[in-house]
């Protein structure tokens, strides 16, 4: 059974407002799902309501980007979740909870609200409407074809692993936001110095990657100005920083969750075997003075630069 999907020329009429607003549509059907079965669930621990509400919602935005036929709509579901997370761990914490504890979950919830704004909103200068698709995606479309059907890789590589990386990051903010067993302490002090910094490093990293690509000059030409001249990819670095500083604050509500570091270990792996290798893959492709930046750059940690 062939399954006739709107094709790029049929969206290219839309306006980005009107994309925009498609998009919220389909958030907003993806939340309404996942509300609708966070209350059918809701006798189950807080982890386990947040867990399958999460997958439904992702269901439901995969089975609208198959309809669309874009999987880029799942794109800002990597930072527009874990707050709605949050607020529901928060609303499960108890009725009476001591000052250094709220002053946990005023300071994560903050750092985490600054985080998902700014990255939702990077997303968005970037995109130019529903024609617009990830490479990656494509990459993957083309790689994958005629042996295994687009919509499991979508579901599977493009979704639901994403979600399920991003909930094991998450586990930590329950002790931190939901259950604290010790007020605020020396730790919540370092992980709001991690938090924050890591935010910081991605901000200036995609501010300055921006500034890059919009100079005519440098059509072409690899960015090595400001945090890229010390990583070759301070972006992914503030990202897995920030993850880290989540667990911080987790450890520092109760070790007991120390288990937790899966979520920060998981961004690592994400990163290091998929992200970037597909990142440096395609800069080799289109940009062969790329190998020379490889070699003077560290991938990830700003060591001290080498020089050819």
């Amino acid at each position: 059974m062939t399954i006739a999907y709107p094709t790029g020329r049929s969206l290219a009429g839309l306006s980005r407002a009107a994309a925009f607003a498609v998009v919220t549509g389909c958030y907003v059907v993806g939340g309404a799902a996942a509300v609708v079965t966070a209350l059918l669930v809701r006798h189950h621990h807080p982890i386990t309501v947040a867990f399958v509400a999460d997958v439904v919602a992702t269901i439901v935005v995969f089975a609208l980007s198959m309809a669309l036929a874009n999987s880029s709509l799942y794109d800002p579901y990597w930072s527009v979740a874990p707050p709605v997370i949050a607020i529901y761990w928060i609303a499960q914490s108890p009725a009476h909870l001591g000052a250094g504890a709220a002053t946990r979950q005023v300071i994560v919830t903050t750092l985490l609200f600054l985080w998902a704004v700014r990255l939702t909103g990077n997303w968005a200068i970037g995109w130019r409407g529903l024609t617009q698709e990830d490479w990656r995606y494509i990459m993957m479309r083309d790689d994958t074809r005629g042996r295994l059907p687009w919509w499991l890789v979508s579901l599977v590589g493009v979704q639901l692993v994403p979600t399920l990386v991003v909930f094991v990051g998450m586990l930590p903010l329950w002790p931190a936001l939901g259950a604290p067993r010790h007020s605020f302490n020396a730790v919540d002090v370092l992980a709001a110095i991690v938090t924050a910094g890591a935010i910081v490093i991605e901000t200036v990293a995609d501010n300055q990657m921006r500034s890059f690509t919009r100079n005519p000059d440098n059509r072409g030409r690899t960015i090595d100005v400001g945090l890229w001249s010390w990583s070759r990819h301070p972006n992914y670095l503030g990202e897995i920083s920030m993850w880290c500083g989540l667990y911080l604050f987790g450890l520092a509500a109760d070790p007991h969750w120390w288990w937790t570091i899966a979520g920060p270990v998981t961004m690592v792996l994400l990163f290091e075997t998929a992200s970037i290798p597909m990142m440096e893959d395609r800069s080799l492709q289109r940009r062969p003075e790329y190998a020379d930046y490889q070699r003077r750059v560290p991938k990830l940690l700003p060591l001290p630069r080498r020089r050819g």
